[in-house]
Protein backbone atom coordinates (compact mmCIF):
# COMPACT_ATOMS: atom_id res chain seq x y z
CA UNK A 1 0.00 0.00 0.00
CA UNK A 2 1.22 3.63 -0.95
CA UNK A 3 -0.25 6.67 0.48
CA UNK A 4 -0.57 10.21 -0.49
CA UNK A 5 -1.47 12.96 1.82
CA UNK A 6 -2.54 16.12 -0.21
CA UNK A 7 -2.66 19.58 2.07
CA UNK A 8 -4.01 22.61 0.39
CA UNK A 9 -3.57 25.41 2.64
CA UNK A 10 -6.40 28.17 3.76
CA UNK A 11 -8.83 25.84 2.27
CA UNK A 12 -12.45 26.24 3.44
CA UNK A 13 -14.59 23.35 4.27
CA UNK A 14 -17.12 25.30 3.47
CA UNK A 15 -16.20 26.13 -0.20
CA UNK A 16 -16.30 22.57 -1.37
CA UNK A 17 -19.38 20.96 -3.29
CA UNK A 18 -18.80 17.74 -1.35
CA UNK A 19 -19.80 20.05 2.04
CA UNK A 20 -22.65 21.20 0.59
CA UNK A 21 -21.54 24.40 -1.45
CA UNK A 22 -23.89 24.39 -5.01
CA UNK A 23 -21.64 27.26 -6.09
CA UNK A 24 -18.01 27.28 -6.18
CA UNK A 25 -16.85 24.55 -8.70
CA UNK A 26 -14.67 21.57 -7.48
CA UNK A 27 -15.89 18.53 -9.51
CA UNK A 28 -12.23 16.79 -8.67
CA UNK A 29 -12.41 16.71 -5.16
CA UNK A 30 -15.91 15.95 -4.96
CA UNK A 31 -15.29 12.73 -7.06
CA UNK A 32 -12.73 11.65 -4.97
CA UNK A 33 -14.97 12.38 -1.94
CA UNK A 34 -17.38 10.51 -3.69
CA UNK A 35 -14.87 7.32 -3.32
CA UNK A 36 -13.88 8.25 0.37
CA UNK A 37 -14.93 8.56 3.85
CA UNK A 38 -15.45 11.85 4.13
CA UNK A 39 -15.25 13.67 7.65
CA UNK A 40 -17.83 16.08 8.74
CA UNK A 41 -16.84 17.25 12.12
CA UNK A 42 -12.78 17.47 11.51
CA UNK A 43 -10.87 20.37 13.37
CA UNK A 44 -7.42 22.16 13.11
CA UNK A 45 -5.36 21.76 16.23
CA UNK A 46 -2.44 23.69 16.59
CA UNK A 47 -2.96 26.96 14.28
CA UNK A 48 -1.89 28.35 12.47
CA UNK A 49 0.60 26.72 8.96
CA UNK A 50 3.76 25.67 10.22
CA UNK A 51 1.84 24.44 13.65
CA UNK A 52 0.02 22.84 12.16
CA UNK A 53 2.47 21.11 9.96
CA UNK A 54 3.49 19.79 13.49
CA UNK A 55 0.77 17.94 14.12
CA UNK A 56 0.55 16.42 10.83
CA UNK A 57 4.04 15.17 11.56
CA UNK A 58 4.50 14.44 14.92
CA UNK A 59 0.82 13.64 15.70
CA UNK A 60 1.31 15.15 18.90
CA UNK A 61 -0.76 18.49 20.64
CA UNK A 62 2.44 20.41 19.53
CA UNK A 63 0.73 23.63 20.36
CA UNK A 64 1.16 23.15 24.10
CA UNK A 65 4.62 22.41 23.50
CA UNK A 66 5.97 24.31 20.13
CA UNK A 67 5.14 27.35 18.38
CA UNK A 68 6.18 28.40 15.11
CA UNK A 69 9.76 26.99 15.46
CA UNK A 70 11.74 24.21 13.94
CA UNK A 71 11.26 20.31 14.54
CA UNK A 72 12.91 19.43 17.78
CA UNK A 73 16.17 17.36 16.85
CA UNK A 74 14.67 14.15 19.09
CA UNK A 75 10.77 14.35 17.59
CA UNK A 76 10.47 11.30 15.25
CA UNK A 77 8.30 12.56 12.74
CA UNK A 78 6.01 10.70 10.14
CA UNK A 79 8.73 10.61 7.41
CA UNK A 80 11.41 9.58 9.30
CA UNK A 81 9.14 6.64 10.97
CA UNK A 82 8.19 5.21 7.76
CA UNK A 83 11.84 5.84 5.86
CA UNK A 84 13.01 2.65 5.94
CA UNK A 85 10.78 0.75 4.24
CA UNK A 86 9.14 3.52 2.18
CA UNK A 87 10.17 6.08 -0.41
CA UNK A 88 9.42 9.07 1.59
CA UNK A 89 9.03 12.56 -0.59
CA UNK A 90 7.31 15.73 -0.45
CA UNK A 91 6.55 18.24 -3.19
CA UNK A 92 5.73 21.76 -1.71
CA UNK A 93 5.34 25.03 -2.31
CA UNK A 94 4.42 26.72 1.16
CA UNK A 95 7.46 28.73 1.78
CA UNK A 96 8.21 28.34 5.21
CA UNK A 97 9.10 24.43 5.29
CA UNK A 98 13.25 25.25 5.58
CA UNK A 99 13.75 29.15 5.87
CA UNK A 100 14.88 30.94 8.81
CA UNK A 101 16.47 27.37 10.12
CA UNK A 102 13.09 25.62 10.04
CA UNK A 103 13.68 21.99 9.20
CA UNK A 104 10.65 20.33 8.11
CA UNK A 105 11.94 18.43 5.02
CA UNK A 106 13.33 15.86 7.87
CA UNK A 107 13.28 12.67 6.72
CA UNK A 108 12.34 13.23 2.87
CA UNK A 109 14.38 11.13 0.78
CA UNK A 110 12.89 12.97 -2.17
CA UNK A 111 12.42 16.97 -1.05
CA UNK A 112 11.34 19.32 -3.89
CA UNK A 113 10.48 22.76 -3.28
CA UNK A 114 8.41 25.01 -5.58
CA UNK A 115 10.12 28.60 -4.73
CA UNK A 116 8.71 31.90 -4.98
CA UNK A 117 5.58 32.35 -2.85
CA UNK A 118 7.36 35.01 -0.61
CA UNK A 119 10.82 36.98 -2.15
CA UNK A 120 12.34 39.35 -0.09
CA UNK A 121 9.58 41.54 -0.29
CA UNK A 122 5.73 40.47 0.25
CA UNK A 123 5.29 38.61 -3.07
CA UNK A 124 8.30 37.75 -5.38
CA UNK A 125 7.27 39.81 -8.16
CA UNK A 126 10.12 38.82 -10.35
CA UNK A 127 8.84 35.34 -10.06
CA UNK A 128 4.97 36.34 -10.92
CA UNK A 129 6.19 38.37 -13.76
CA UNK A 130 7.14 35.88 -15.82
CA UNK A 131 3.97 33.76 -15.96
CA UNK A 132 2.76 33.37 -19.24
CA UNK A 133 0.26 30.38 -19.17
CA UNK A 134 -1.17 28.93 -15.88
CA UNK A 135 1.14 25.90 -15.70
CA UNK A 136 3.50 28.51 -14.72
CA UNK A 137 1.96 28.93 -11.25
CA UNK A 138 2.48 27.46 -8.10
CA UNK A 139 -0.14 25.11 -7.33
CA UNK A 140 0.06 23.66 -11.11
CA UNK A 141 4.12 23.15 -10.92
CA UNK A 142 3.49 21.25 -7.61
CA UNK A 143 0.87 18.85 -8.66
CA UNK A 144 2.88 18.66 -12.21
CA UNK A 145 6.50 18.08 -10.02
CA UNK A 146 4.42 15.40 -7.95
CA UNK A 147 3.13 13.79 -11.29
CA UNK A 148 6.56 13.52 -12.40
CA UNK A 149 8.02 12.33 -9.33
CA UNK A 150 5.09 9.46 -9.42
CA UNK A 151 6.94 8.63 -13.05
CA UNK A 152 9.70 8.18 -12.02
CA UNK A 153 9.35 5.79 -8.75
CA UNK A 154 5.23 4.81 -8.77
CA UNK A 155 6.89 1.12 -9.28
CA UNK A 156 8.16 1.98 -5.24
CA UNK A 157 6.07 1.69 -2.35
CA UNK A 158 6.33 5.06 -1.06
CA UNK A 159 4.57 8.16 0.89
CA UNK A 160 4.21 11.05 -1.36
CA UNK A 161 3.18 14.22 0.66
CA UNK A 162 2.16 17.37 -1.35
CA UNK A 163 1.60 20.80 0.49
CA UNK A 164 0.38 23.73 -2.24
CA UNK A 165 -0.09 27.08 -0.73
CA UNK A 166 -2.72 28.16 -2.70
CA UNK A 167 -5.47 28.81 -2.36
CA UNK A 168 -3.64 31.22 0.26
CA UNK A 169 -3.29 35.24 -0.50
CA UNK A 170 -2.47 36.55 -2.67
CA UNK A 171 -5.17 34.65 -4.45
CA UNK A 172 -3.17 34.97 -8.28
CA UNK A 173 -5.34 32.75 -10.26
CA UNK A 174 -5.56 32.85 -14.06
CA UNK A 175 -8.34 36.22 -14.78
CA UNK A 176 -10.76 33.12 -15.81
CA UNK A 177 -11.18 31.16 -12.85
CA UNK A 178 -11.98 34.36 -10.79
CA UNK A 179 -14.14 35.14 -13.89
CA UNK A 180 -16.19 32.23 -12.94
CA UNK A 181 -17.48 34.47 -10.01
CA UNK A 182 -17.05 37.76 -10.45
CA UNK A 183 -18.50 38.16 -14.50
CA UNK A 184 -16.16 40.94 -15.64
CA UNK A 185 -13.54 40.96 -13.44
CA UNK A 186 -10.91 43.83 -14.35
CA UNK A 187 -7.87 42.04 -12.71
CA UNK A 188 -7.47 44.12 -9.26
CA UNK A 189 -5.61 42.14 -6.45
CA UNK A 190 -6.48 43.14 -3.08
CA UNK A 191 -4.31 41.70 0.15
CA UNK A 192 -6.27 40.64 3.22
CA UNK A 193 -5.40 43.64 6.12
CA UNK A 194 -5.57 40.71 8.91
CA UNK A 195 -8.08 43.06 10.71
CA UNK A 196 -11.68 44.55 10.45
CA UNK A 197 -12.19 45.57 7.26
CA UNK A 198 -14.22 48.49 8.35
CA UNK A 199 -11.12 49.92 10.10
CA UNK A 200 -8.75 50.15 6.57
CA UNK A 201 -8.81 53.03 5.71
CA UNK A 202 -10.25 52.90 1.87
CA UNK A 203 -11.54 49.77 2.13
CA UNK A 204 -14.97 48.76 0.95
CA UNK A 205 -17.50 45.41 1.43
CA UNK A 206 -16.61 45.15 -2.34
CA UNK A 207 -13.53 44.99 -2.27
CA UNK A 208 -14.02 41.99 0.47
CA UNK A 209 -16.25 40.44 -1.84
CA UNK A 210 -13.58 40.95 -4.71
CA UNK A 211 -11.25 39.43 -2.72
CA UNK A 212 -13.96 36.58 -2.32
CA UNK A 213 -14.31 36.02 -5.81
CA UNK A 214 -10.52 35.44 -6.55
CA UNK A 215 -9.87 33.29 -3.11
CA UNK A 216 -13.10 30.48 -4.93
CA UNK A 217 -11.19 31.02 -8.42
CA UNK A 218 -7.94 29.71 -6.83
CA UNK A 219 -9.94 26.73 -4.98
CA UNK A 220 -11.36 26.07 -8.47
CA UNK A 221 -7.68 25.82 -9.97
CA UNK A 222 -5.97 23.64 -6.91
CA UNK A 223 -9.10 21.35 -7.88
CA UNK A 224 -8.24 21.36 -11.32
CA UNK A 225 -4.54 20.31 -10.89
CA UNK A 226 -5.64 17.81 -8.17
CA UNK A 227 -7.90 16.41 -10.67
CA UNK A 228 -5.12 15.95 -13.30
CA UNK A 229 -2.55 14.55 -10.50
CA UNK A 230 -5.92 11.64 -9.69
CA UNK A 231 -6.05 10.87 -13.62
CA UNK A 232 -2.72 10.03 -13.19
CA UNK A 233 -2.92 7.73 -10.76
CA UNK A 234 -5.52 6.11 -12.74
CA UNK A 235 -3.61 5.78 -15.67
CA UNK A 236 -0.70 4.34 -13.59
CA UNK A 237 -3.06 1.63 -12.50
CA UNK A 238 -2.39 2.91 -8.64
CA UNK A 239 -5.85 3.81 -7.31
CA UNK A 240 -6.06 -0.49 -5.95
CA UNK A 241 -2.82 0.15 -4.32
CA UNK A 242 -2.76 3.99 -3.03
CA UNK A 243 -4.68 5.62 -0.22
CA UNK A 244 -5.52 9.74 -0.59
CA UNK A 245 -5.84 11.82 1.64
CA UNK A 246 -7.03 15.64 1.62
CA UNK A 247 -7.12 17.90 3.99
CA UNK A 248 -6.19 21.50 5.06
CA UNK A 249 -4.57 23.46 7.91
CA UNK A 250 -7.20 26.10 8.44
CA UNK A 251 -9.69 28.65 6.64
CA UNK A 252 -10.14 32.29 6.41
CA UNK A 253 -12.54 34.96 7.52
CA UNK A 254 -14.25 37.32 4.61
CA UNK A 255 -16.18 39.55 6.49
CA UNK A 256 -17.68 37.18 8.69
CA UNK A 257 -18.30 37.71 12.24
CA UNK A 258 -18.74 41.93 12.13
CA UNK A 259 -15.79 42.53 9.21
CA UNK A 260 -12.96 40.23 9.83
CA UNK A 261 -10.94 39.62 6.64
CA UNK A 262 -7.87 37.59 7.59
CA UNK A 263 -7.06 34.45 9.59
CA UNK A 264 -5.44 36.50 12.47
CA UNK A 265 -5.63 39.89 13.59
CA UNK A 266 -3.42 42.88 14.91
CA UNK A 267 -2.72 46.65 15.70
CA UNK A 268 -2.14 49.21 14.28
CA UNK A 269 -5.21 47.53 12.16
CA UNK A 270 -4.35 50.22 9.44
CA UNK A 271 -1.17 49.45 8.80
CA UNK A 272 -1.78 46.33 7.25
CA UNK A 273 -3.25 47.92 4.22
CA UNK A 274 -0.44 49.80 3.40
CA UNK A 275 2.56 47.55 4.66
CA UNK A 276 2.99 44.09 3.57
CA UNK A 277 3.01 41.68 6.80
CA UNK A 278 6.23 40.22 5.15
CA UNK A 279 7.83 43.39 4.03
CA UNK A 280 10.57 45.20 6.54
CA UNK A 281 9.13 48.03 8.88
CA UNK A 282 6.39 46.38 10.89
CA UNK A 283 8.41 45.93 13.97
CA UNK A 284 5.43 47.84 16.10
CA UNK A 285 2.64 44.88 14.73
CA UNK A 286 0.89 43.53 17.79
CA UNK A 287 -1.20 40.44 17.75
CA UNK A 288 -4.84 40.78 19.05
CA UNK A 289 -7.40 39.17 19.52
CA UNK A 290 -7.89 36.23 16.88
CA UNK A 291 -11.02 34.45 17.20
CA UNK A 292 -11.16 30.67 15.92
CA UNK A 293 -14.53 30.42 14.52
CA UNK A 294 -15.50 27.71 12.31
CA UNK A 295 -14.72 29.40 9.11
CA UNK A 296 -10.86 28.64 10.17
CA UNK A 297 -10.69 25.33 12.44
CA UNK A 298 -13.84 23.15 10.83
CA UNK A 299 -11.28 21.75 8.26
CA UNK A 300 -12.21 19.58 5.25
CA UNK A 301 -11.16 15.94 5.73
CA UNK A 302 -11.02 12.85 3.00
CA UNK A 303 -9.77 9.42 2.74
CA UNK A 304 -9.84 7.29 0.05
CA UNK A 305 -8.56 3.68 1.10
CA UNK A 306 -8.52 0.63 -1.26
CA UNK A 307 -10.90 -1.67 0.37
CA UNK A 308 -13.04 0.30 2.31
CA UNK A 309 -16.29 1.86 1.80
CA UNK A 310 -17.29 5.19 1.09
CA UNK A 311 -19.27 6.33 3.95
CA UNK A 312 -19.52 9.88 5.67
CA UNK A 313 -18.29 9.55 9.14
CA UNK A 314 -19.76 12.60 12.00
CA UNK A 315 -17.80 12.25 15.63
CA UNK A 316 -15.44 14.74 15.84
CA UNK A 317 -12.04 14.19 14.59
CA UNK A 318 -8.65 15.96 15.32
CA UNK A 319 -5.80 16.95 13.10
CA UNK A 320 -3.33 14.87 15.24
CA UNK A 321 -5.46 11.72 14.25
CA UNK A 322 -3.98 11.91 10.83
CA UNK A 323 -0.46 11.03 11.19
CA UNK A 324 -1.35 7.73 13.37
CA UNK A 325 -3.67 6.93 10.67
CA UNK A 326 -1.28 7.04 7.92
CA UNK A 327 0.47 4.54 9.93
CA UNK A 328 -2.17 2.41 10.36
CA UNK A 329 -3.18 2.26 6.90
CA UNK A 330 0.69 1.35 5.87
CA UNK A 331 0.35 -1.70 8.57
CA UNK A 332 3.14 0.04 11.08
CA UNK A 333 3.58 0.18 14.41
CA UNK A 334 2.45 3.38 16.02
CA UNK A 335 4.72 5.07 18.68
CA UNK A 336 3.23 5.50 22.21
CA UNK A 337 4.79 8.84 22.18
CA UNK A 338 1.56 9.61 19.12
CA UNK A 339 -1.16 11.80 20.74
CA UNK A 340 -3.46 11.14 18.21
CA UNK A 341 -6.11 8.47 17.33
CA UNK A 342 -5.62 6.45 13.99
CA UNK A 343 -9.08 7.13 12.25
CA UNK A 344 -9.09 3.88 10.15
CA UNK A 345 -11.09 1.37 12.29
CA UNK A 346 -14.06 4.25 12.05
CA UNK A 347 -13.68 4.75 8.37
CA UNK A 348 -14.28 1.14 8.30
CA UNK A 349 -17.34 1.10 10.90
CA UNK A 350 -18.37 4.40 10.94
CA UNK A 351 -20.69 3.99 13.83
CA UNK A 352 -17.57 4.21 16.32
CA UNK A 353 -18.06 7.31 18.26
CA UNK A 354 -15.81 10.47 17.79
CA UNK A 355 -14.44 12.75 20.01
CA UNK A 356 -15.98 13.87 23.49
CA UNK A 357 -14.24 17.38 22.53
CA UNK A 358 -11.69 18.63 20.40
CA UNK A 359 -9.30 21.42 20.88
CA UNK A 360 -7.75 24.53 18.60
CA UNK A 361 -5.50 26.87 19.39
CA UNK A 362 -2.90 29.49 18.72
CA UNK A 363 0.28 27.97 20.13
CA UNK A 364 -0.07 28.51 23.63
CA UNK A 365 1.09 32.46 24.76
CA UNK A 366 0.39 35.14 27.11
CA UNK A 367 0.28 38.86 27.09
CA UNK A 368 3.35 40.48 25.97
CA UNK A 369 5.24 37.58 24.96
CA UNK A 370 7.22 37.99 22.19
CA UNK A 371 6.13 34.97 19.47
CA UNK A 372 6.04 33.60 15.98
CA UNK A 373 2.48 33.01 15.03
CA UNK A 374 1.95 33.81 11.44
CA UNK A 375 4.55 34.32 8.91
CA UNK A 376 7.76 33.04 11.36
CA UNK A 377 8.28 36.93 12.70
CA UNK A 378 8.78 37.74 16.22
CA UNK A 379 6.05 40.35 17.31
CA UNK A 380 4.60 40.76 20.63
CA UNK A 381 0.87 39.53 21.85
CA UNK A 382 -1.55 42.30 23.15
CA UNK A 383 -3.74 39.44 24.62
CA UNK A 384 -3.42 35.43 25.19
CA UNK A 385 -3.67 32.77 22.45
CA UNK A 386 -7.02 32.02 21.31
CA UNK A 387 -8.57 28.57 22.11
CA UNK A 388 -11.38 27.03 20.64
CA UNK A 389 -12.74 23.99 22.78
CA UNK A 390 -15.25 22.45 20.76
CA UNK A 391 -18.25 19.16 21.55
CA UNK A 392 -20.60 17.58 19.28
CA UNK A 393 -23.14 20.86 20.28
CA UNK A 394 -21.70 23.61 21.43
CA UNK A 395 -18.04 25.93 20.57
CA UNK A 396 -16.52 27.83 23.27
CA UNK A 397 -14.33 30.26 22.07
CA UNK A 398 -12.13 30.97 25.08
CA UNK A 399 -10.38 34.07 26.25
CA UNK A 400 -8.20 34.50 29.16
CA UNK A 401 -10.05 38.39 29.06
CA UNK A 402 -13.34 38.74 31.24
CA UNK A 403 -15.94 39.13 29.47
CA UNK A 404 -13.98 38.09 26.05
CA UNK A 405 -15.39 34.17 26.09
CA UNK A 406 -18.15 33.04 23.76
CA UNK A 407 -20.13 30.05 23.57
CA UNK A 408 -22.47 28.86 20.64
CA UNK A 409 -24.73 26.32 19.73
CA UNK A 410 -23.68 24.74 16.53
CA UNK A 411 -26.94 22.41 16.01
CA UNK A 412 -29.26 26.31 15.99
CA UNK A 413 -26.47 28.60 15.23
CA UNK A 414 -24.06 27.15 12.74
CA UNK A 415 -22.68 30.75 11.53
CA UNK A 416 -21.93 31.44 15.47
CA UNK A 417 -23.60 34.54 15.62
CA UNK A 418 -25.42 34.74 18.65
CA UNK A 419 -22.69 34.41 21.97
CA UNK A 420 -25.14 32.53 24.94
CA UNK A 421 -22.32 32.23 27.84
CA UNK A 422 -24.01 34.48 29.93
CA UNK A 423 -27.90 31.92 29.34
CA UNK A 424 -25.66 29.16 29.61
CA UNK A 425 -22.75 29.57 31.77
CA UNK A 426 -22.84 25.71 32.93
CA UNK A 427 -22.01 24.55 29.53
CA UNK A 428 -19.77 27.76 29.17
CA UNK A 429 -18.07 25.83 32.22
CA UNK A 430 -18.11 22.13 31.58
CA UNK A 431 -16.39 23.20 28.20
CA UNK A 432 -13.63 25.13 29.80
CA UNK A 433 -13.08 21.86 32.21
CA UNK A 434 -12.32 20.29 29.19
CA UNK A 435 -9.65 22.66 28.40
CA UNK A 436 -8.39 22.59 31.92
CA UNK A 437 -8.52 18.25 31.40
CA UNK A 438 -6.59 18.88 28.21
CA UNK A 439 -3.72 21.54 29.75
CA UNK A 440 -3.08 18.86 32.62
CA UNK A 441 -3.02 15.96 30.22
CA UNK A 442 -0.70 17.84 27.80
CA UNK A 443 1.60 18.49 30.20
CA UNK A 444 1.21 22.67 29.22
CA UNK A 445 4.14 25.12 31.55
CA UNK A 446 1.93 26.00 34.49
CA UNK A 447 2.54 30.04 33.99
CA UNK A 448 0.02 29.28 30.83
CA UNK A 449 -2.03 26.81 32.30
CA UNK A 450 -2.73 28.26 35.63
CA UNK A 451 -3.60 31.93 33.20
CA UNK A 452 -6.59 29.89 31.65
CA UNK A 453 -8.15 27.90 34.53
CA UNK A 454 -10.78 30.32 35.30
CA UNK A 455 -13.70 31.33 32.82
CA UNK A 456 -14.41 34.95 33.25
CA UNK A 457 -17.40 35.56 31.63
Amino acid sequence: MNVIWITADTFRKDHLGCYGNNTIQTPSLDALASKSVRFERHYAAAFPTMPARADFYTGRWSGCTMGWEPMPQDQQTLPQLLRRDFHTAAVIDTPFYMRGGMNYDVGFRSFIEVSGQIGGSMYDGDVRDKWRVESDRFAPQTFTKSAEWLERHHKEDFFLYIDAWDPHEPWDAPDHYTELYWPGYDGERIDPPYAYWQDVEGMTEEHVKKAHACYCGEITMVDTWIGYLIRQLENMDLMDKTAIIFTTDHGFYFGEHGGLFGKSFGYPKTKAAVTPRYQDGDEDWLWARSPLFEETIACPLMIYAPGVEPAVYSGLTSAVDIMPTVLDILDQDIPDVVEGESLLPRMQDVSIAGRQYVISTQPFSKPGQITRQVDGRERKMSVGSSTTITTDEWALLYSTEPGESWLYHLPTDPGQEKNVANEHPEVAKELHQHLVSFMHQYNLAPDLRDARMELLL
